[in-house]
């Protein structure tokens, strides 16, 4: 049935684009303050904690029902930090059992993965990212606000394969003079593991991180330093709109990802949506503002679903391909509402 629904109601936007990819965040708050996302300067330190302005867990299965008969196959849960969120486990199992969800998976900052890894694959969760900016402790630490130790965050990844989860990517967000230093170590570290170190261009999201275009690494300069150490080749993407640029080691010890919003915008391909734990609808990264789902959801799943499918008909979104230009928007949604 969500087969004949999809084909008959998938829509694409003004470009082309299909829905096929949902972020979903299930909580604003997290226990890190990275400098880039979530400043402690800026952010008030009980951030995030009414519970009841969140989507509840019904709210939640019915919003990605909806979702899946406009065809959405891949669902992502982020936060802020989703392992903050209670009860998350029972959410999981929910969301697992919804025909039409064919990749579901997380993303984290890793530092409270160790005791809920097993919780999380029983539950129907298959796939795992953590967010790794530096393994040296001390910049690790000042890197997550202060807040952070890297020595929890690999021993959540060690308790994740465990507990059956491989490969896990492991997300690094690269800025000059800062952590660029600490990519050698990390492929070092993880080569030959069966996870996937990915870099990510430094990006100017949200309006409270300070970005500074001259702090960007551009991804193809990473890749030449990397490939002067351990020789690269490229490969394939795994499917049309993968955001990694993907490369393998010559000598068969895994691969290494890049992904590019900066250098190489890749807003053609780009079939995400993004919705906050608030149940904001927000159609593009660096958006400024979201749609409220929550009157929609009010509907049932099949209104639910032909509004967000005409909302979608009228997506135009493509600022990264446009930054930098005059009339691209400068207000954008704060990295820590929808997870990046």
């Amino acid at each position: 049935m969500n087969a004949v629904l999809r084909n008959a109601v998938s829509p694409v936007d003004a470009f082309g684009r299909p829905l096929r990819d949902l972020r979903l965040s299930v909580i604003d708050a997290c226990n890190f303050r990275c400098p880039y996302c979530m400043p402690a300067d800026r952010i008030a330190e009980d951030h995030g904690l009414d519970a009841a302005s969140r989507l509840d867990f019904d709210e939640i299965e019915t919003l990605v029902r909806g979702f899946v008969r406009l065809g959405v196959s891949k669902l992502r849960l982020t936060g802020g930090e989703p392992l903050l969120r209670k009860h998350l486990p029972r959410l999981i199992e929910r969301l697992a059992a919804i025909e039409g969800i064919d990749d579901l998976a997380l993303t984290t900052n890793g530092s409270l993965l160790a005791k809920q890894a097993a919780a999380l694959r029983d539950a129907g969760l298959r796939r795992l990212t953590v967010s790794l900016d530096a393994l040296d402790p001390d910049l690790f630490r000042a890197l997550s606000g202060g807040r952070g130790e890297v020595a929890d965050v690999l021993a959540g990844i060690e308790a994740a394969e465990r507990a059956g989860f491989a490969p896990i990517k492991l997300n690094c967000v690269v800025q000059r003079g800062v952590n660029d230093g600490e990519a050698l170590a990390l492929v070092e570290r993880f080569r030959g593991s069966g996870h996937i170190v990915r870099f990510i261009e430094y990006m100017d999201v949200g309006t409270c991180n300070g970005w500074d275009r001259a702090r960007v690494v551009p991804s193809a300069e990473l890749r030449d330093r990397i490939h002067a150490r351990w020789p690269l080749r490229p490969l394939d993407p795994n499917y049309r709109g993968e955001v990694a640029s993907r490369y393998a080691f010559e000598d068969v010890q895994g691969e290494v990802g890049f992904v590019s919003s900066v250098s190489a915008p890749f807003c053609g391909d780009c079939h995400r949506a993004r919705i906050s734990a608030d149940g904001k609808l927000y159609t593009c990264l660096f958006a400024g503002e979201g749609r409220d789902l929550r009157p929609w959801l009010k509907l049932g799943e099949t209104a639910f679903a032909e509004q967000v499918g005409d909302l979608w008909s009228r997506r135009a979104d493509r600022y990264s391909e446009l930054r930098g230009e005059a009339g691209a928007s400068r207000k954008h949604v704060e990295m820590y509402l929808i997870g990046g």
